[in-house]
């Protein structure tokens, strides 16, 4: 894997952790991780991720 530049969320809190981060490889490929587990890393498409976002965002997410 190339050497990723992590950039936190803005909705991260302070320097307490719990920040997720992410990571763009290539236009096509982007990571996320936990701060406080920096080596376990998810990849997603850029598509998946939004679509995620704008279900968390509008409350449309089920079980």
């Amino acid at each position: 894997m190339p050497q990723l530049t992590w950039q936190k969320s803005s909705f991260s809190s302070g320097g307490e952790g719990n920040c997720i981060e992410l990571a763009e490889s290539a236009p096509s490929h982007l990571h996320l991780r936990e701060s406080d587990h920096p080596h376990e890393i998810a990849a997603v498409a850029p598509d998946a991720l939004a679509d995620l976002l704008r279900a968390l965002k509008s409350g449309t997410l089920t079980r």
